[in-house]
């Protein structure tokens, strides 16, 4: 049942209260549209009376809240039976008019497949988008058609089943180019025959279906029949497969799963969102595809993923579960309403354990790394650069820009970062890290005026350039230390910028301080200034982290290999000769460890995690 409210194209202003007082408050979704007829805003609601009356109320909405109901002119609403119903209504509406507030999927097209047509008698097998209408096989998807290339070209090394179209086939009168690069065994000329090439089609249905172990059982099975009857050549051809499936097999297999698992992590930064999936099917990691959702003010990631994950799968097949980095604002809702669409219960995983955790920190990582190349692509960094130029009152356009931030635990193992930046973005060569001594632990003012003095004592020696702008993460008391500091060095031809987090500490709310001012300087929060001076923050903040962190992590321990149980002084030695040094060790795979005499997998494992996944 649906019914619309509000009068199209009403001369008259909006009467929020007579449309207030006469709303429903059954589930259903409503459009807010400005003067010109144009959607700006779709929501949904378990109770569209409360939750568009929660818009007008004063002071409940949020500031990006209070310019989009300044544009409202019309608002619809269409009634459904249930908020799942609302739920996947909203997502198909947004998908198809991406209003200018909400949360948008910009890249939402299919995504490929492997397909393998086996009703043909030399089957082929090449890579499929779209509606699957052939009869056979299809593995995936993949996230990108880079993806399935790649799977593709793995499979021609091993077993050389043919790529090319029936027509292409169905013509040949002699093998081709791929034959003779060994990519293809010639069944259009015959050369070979019907039940070898059965043998390649099923062990390359094997592979895509993630039943790698059991593959490699039977090719042993293969080469060892082969060796028996002193058939060395086919022997050898197949140890090769099984050497070069192991490896492939140990890049992609990801430890402990066997379903179909999507792993699906969300980042925030400078206005600019990022969200990246990583696609595990029957075990094999398929590859990862990275998203930037259109966003406008500040969303957080479980306000992201809420959008995201609806728009995403509602038109896709879904896996039974999903790992997220985050918690939807309505995960019952989401699985409730992805279970239905896929016919099957389909959970939403954000707090995962062992190995699911790691793999979890490994798609944190990636949409971070993601992230930040968004953030530095040079694309609109001189405008921002303009931008700051306008707001902080510059004579000339800042060319080169530095910050400062301090990180330290209760007072231990301080570290000031100093990031630099120029037109280009981020200088990383010119980062620099001090070790903050003598100071009274936790004083941060104390640690900027150290850490300020010994960066620029170098500058006045000539080791480097003096920036435009010299940013501090921080208050009045942080910026009139590092003031003091150049002062005293006199240097007064760098500009000093404090930027401090608002009350509520959330981005897009910083307060920004000048020396000897009382006032917080008023800048413009739509001017992209500001997303360059958060951006050069938060890379001060990672930056003087992860210095932090190293620095106390190499305090607390004396020696790693002594420090594993179960590993003495004669296993030690050994792995430090088979690896060539303790750099070696670190960068060895589980198995590669479990090779070496008296190390089993356990023991391996630890040894693994020892290296990689060590506690903060």
């Amino acid at each position: 049942m649906s019914a619309e409210g509000g009068i199209e194209h009403e001369p008259t202003p909006f009467d929020r209260a007579d449309f207030l007082k006469n709303l429903t408050r059954l589930p259903g979704i409503y459009k807010m549209l400005n003067d010109k007829d144009t959607i700006v805003y779709i929501g949904k609601a378990k109770n569209l009376k409360n939750r568009v009356t929660s818009y007008f109320r004063k002071g409940a909405a949020s500031p990006k809240q209070q310019v989009m109901v300044a544009k409202i002119a019309r608002i619809e609403v269409t009634v459904t039976h249930t908020e799942a119903e609302a739920l996947l209504l909203e997502s198909q509406l947004i998908k198809k008019h991406k209003p200018r507030y909400n949360i948008c999927l910009r890249d939402d097209k299919s995504y490929p497949f492997i397909y393998l047509s086996t009703e043909h008698p030399f089957p082929q097998i090449i890579a499929h988008r779209g509606a699957k209408k052939k009869k056979g096989s299809y593995y995936g998807p993949y996230p990108s058609a880079g993806a399935v290339r790649e799977t593709l070209k793995q499979l021609q090394r091993i077993f050389p089943v043919r790529q090319c179209e029936d027509s292409y086939y169905n013509n040949r009168s002699r093998p081709c180019l791929q034959y003779q690069i060994e990519r293809c065994s010639a069944p259009c000329v015959d050369l070979i025959s019907a039940e070898r090439y059965a043998e390649d089609v099923n062990n390359t249905q094997l592979f895509l279906a993630g039943k790698g172990s059991l593959l490699i059982d039977e090719l042993v099975t293969t080469m060892d029949r082969h060796a028996s009857a002193l058939e060395f050549e086919q022997a050898a051809t197949v140890r090769d497969q099984i050497s070069q499936l192991r490896a492939i097999l140990e890049k992609n297999y990801v430890h402990g799963e066997r379903g179909d698992v999507d792993i699906v992590a969300c980042a925030t930064r400078a206005g600019i969102a990022c969200v990246q999936i990583f696609f595990i099917r029957q075990g094999q990691n398929l590859g990862n595809k990275t998203f930037f959702p259109k966003i406008t003010g500040e969303y957080t990631p479980e306000n992201i993923l809420q959008a995201f994950i609806p728009q995403y799968y509602l038109d896709k097949n879904v896996p039974h579960e999903l790992i997220v980095s985050h918690t939807p604002e309505e995960v019952g809702l989401l699985s409730e309403v992805l279970s239905v669409h896929a016919g099957y219960i389909v959970a939403i995983s954000p707090h995962v354990r062992s190995d699911r955790a790691k793999w979890l920190q490994m798609a944190n990582v990636n949409v971070e790394n993601a992230l930040a190349t968004k953030l530095s692509d040079k694309q609109g960094i001189y405008a921002r650069y303009l931008s700051l130029q306008e707001e902080l009152g510059c004579q000339e356009v800042p060319k080169r820009l530095e910050c400062f931030d301090i990180s330290h635990t209760q007072g231990d193992f301080t570290v000031a970062s100093c990031v630099v930046f120029d037109r280009e973005g981020p200088v990383k060569s010119a980062y620099r890290r001090f070790n903050i001594e003598g100071i009274t632990p936790g004083d941060d003012c104390a640690a900027i005026y150290q850490a300020v003095s010994r960066r620029f004592k170098r500058l006045a020696n000539g080791e480097h350039e003096a920036p435009d702008i010299l940013f501090i993460d921080g208050g009045k008391g942080q910026v009139n230390q590092a003031e003091k500091a150049l002062a005293e060095l006199q240097l007064n031809n760098v500009m000093i910028v404090g930027v401090s987090k608002g009350p509520d500490r959330k981005a897009g709310m910083e307060k920004i301080i000048l020396p000897g001012q009382e006032q917080e300087l008023d800048v413009n929060p739509a001017a992209s200034a500001l997303l360059l001076i958060q951006h050069i923050r938060d890379e001060a903040h990672r930056f003087a982290i992860t210095g932090h962190r190293a620095r106390r992590g190499k305090a607390k321990k004396e020696s790693v290999l002594e420090s594993i149980a179960g590993l003495g002084p004669k296993r030690r030695q050994i792995l430090l000769k088979q690896f060539g040094g303790m750099q070696g060790v670190s960068r060895a795979g589980v198995d590669a460890l479990c090779s070496i005499n008296g190390i089993s997998r356990q023991l391996a494992q630890r040894l693994y995690d020892t290296f990689h996944y060590q506690d903060d």
